[in-house]
């Protein structure tokens, strides 16, 4: 029987299947989050190119290594959210399919621009640097999020982002058994 042809289990209805990864490219979230991530592109940009250079040669040693190697993970980052966000712009306007776009070949790997660490110096970061590191990280955040559901769909992406908070009420209601609703 084909996907189109399943029934509800609650009811008499033919399931329907939403293409969530055409609908999302479509969707108002897409054109904010696209405009938001290219003007952090450019303002990155503006920055490291002009006041950023005078902030990096008043620093003391330590913190120039720190700069720069920051510097280097948020151009990074954002280059690879800006290709994910070119991906998704190139389905909204018919370049590609939804499904084309989830081929390997288009695949953007984003779990290696999100890793956080510290670097020695880096809490003497200029706050201009910092506050785009920030941002940047925010935007990896929920381009992640919209990435699992666009793969997994969004229930599967909402249950692996659950609250964590919930998941450890659950655990101990779990562990035992129920204890309070005797």
């Amino acid at each position: 029987m084909s996907e189109s042809n399943k029934t509800n289990e609650n009811s008499l209805e033919p399931e329907v299947t939403v293409d969530f990864g055409s609908r999302f490219a479509e969707s108002e979230l897409f054109n904010k989050i696209f405009r938001e991530g290219m003007d952090l592109v450019e303002e990155t940009a503006s920055y490291l190119d002009g006041p950023g250079r005078a902030d990096s040669r008043q620093l003391a040693r330590m913190s120039a290594m720190a700069y720069a190697t920051e510097s280097m993970r948020l151009t990074t980052r954002l280059m690879q959210l800006a290709s994910w966000l070119l991906l998704q712009r190139a389905v909204k306007d018919g370049e590609l399919t939804a499904n084309e776009a989830q081929k390997e070949k288009y695949r953007i790997n984003l779990k290696d621009v999100g890793a956080q660490s510290e670097t020695e110096g880096s809490d003497s970061l200029p706050v201009a640097l910092s506050d785009l590191i920030a941002r940047s990280f925010a935007l990896y955040r929920r381009i992640i999020h919209l990435d699992d559901m666009l793969r997994n769909g969004p229930a599967q992406a909402e249950t692996a982002a659950s609250n964590p908070v919930s998941d450890q009420v659950s655990r101990l209601q779990a562990a035992f058994g129920g204890a309070g609703s005797d």
